[in-house]
C-alpha cells in the first residue's frame, strides 16, 4: 500500500517504521511544519491515511481526508465530542474509517477483558472500582483515550456508576480515574476493584511503541478497499 502519515511524531515515525517492514511505501508525511501540504493533489497518491496528531487538529484531519475519498486510520484521541459527525459525514462521502483509541493487539484483548471483569462484578456492589493511566509527559489528553474506553465499558456493566471523572472520589457513583505523566511511559493501564476483603486487578503495562505501531498498520491494511465504519474488533475478530 501507498500510505499518508497525518502526524509525523513519536508515533508516526514509529508507524513508518513497522509499514517498511511490511512492504509498504510512505507517499507523504505531514507535521506542524508542512501542514499545507495535506491537499487533495497530494493525497491522490496514497492509498489510505494514518492519522496520530493532537485533540485540537484530528477532527479537522480527518474531515478533510475524508473529503478527499481515501480511507482513514485515526488514533487521535481527545476529540470524541465530535465522532458521530464525523461517522456521519464519512457515510455521506461513501468513505471509510476506522477509529481506535488505541491499536495494540493487547490492549484489545485486555479490552475484552475488561468487559468480562466488568459483567462478573455487575451485582457485586461490595467492590469499589477504579483506574490509574500512565503515560510520558508528552501526552496533551488525559484521561487517555484508552482510559475512557475502559471507563465506559465499566459504567456499561455497572449501573450505579454513572461518570467518570479525572480525581481522586469517594463518591459510589463516581469512576475514579487517576492520570499519572512520568518519562519515559509508552502507556500502563491498570483496573482495581477493591473490596473490604479482598483486591482483584488488571493491568495492561506497553513496554515501547511496537505495539501501537502495528495495530495501527493491520488497520490500515484492513481497511484498503473498503467502506464504513470499522473499528480495531473488526480487525482481530474478536
Amino acid at each position: 500500500m501507498k500510505i499518508a502519515l497525518v502526524g509525523y511524531g513519536k508515533m508516526g515515525k514509529a508507524i513508518e517504521e513497522i509499514a517498511l517492514q511490511r512492504g509498504h511505501e510512505i507517499v507523504l508525511k505531514i507535521d506542524v511544519d508542512n501542514a499545507s501540504d495535506l491537499n487533495r493533489e497530494n493525497i491522490a497518491k496514497a492509498d489510505v491515511a494514518i492519522e496520530f496528531t493532537s485533540p485540537h487538529s484530528a477532527f479537522n484531519n480527518i474531515m478533510k481526508l475524508l473529503e478527499y475519498k481515501i480511507p482513514v486510520v485515526c488514533g487521535s484521541t481527545g476529540w470524541l465530542d465530535k465522532l458521530e459527525a464525523v461517522e456521519e459525514y464519512c457515510l455521506q462521502q461513501q468513505g471509510a474509517f476506522l477509529y481506535s483509541s488505541n491499536y495494540s493487539v493487547g490492549v484489545n484483548i485486555f479490552f475484552e477483558v475488561n468487559k468480562l471483569l466488568a459483567t462478573l462484578m455487575t451485582n457485586q456492589p461490595a467492590y469499589e472500582v477504579s483506574m490509574t493511566e500512565i503515560h510520558h509527559t508528552e501526552k496533551k489528553d488525559a484521561p487517555s483515550g484508552t482510559a475512557v474506553t475502559l471507563a465506559d465499558q465499566v459504567m456499561q456493566q455497572i449501573p450505579r456508576i454513572k461518570k467518570w471523572v479525572n480525581n481522586a472520589s469517594n463518591n459510589p457513583e463516581e469512576l475514579e480515574i487517576i492520570s499519572e505523566r512520568v518519562d519515559p511511559a509508552p502507556g500502563t493501564h491498570s483496573v482495581l476493584y477493591s473490596s473490604p476483603i479482598d483486591d482483584i486487578e488488571i493491568i495492561h503495562t506497553a513496554h515501547n511503541r511496537t505495539g501501537f505501531a502495528t495495530g495501527a498498520i493491520l488497520a490500515a491494511e484492513f481497511i484498503f478497499g473498503k467502506k464504513g465504519i470499522y473499528t480495531m474488533k473488526d480487525v482481530l475478530g474478536l
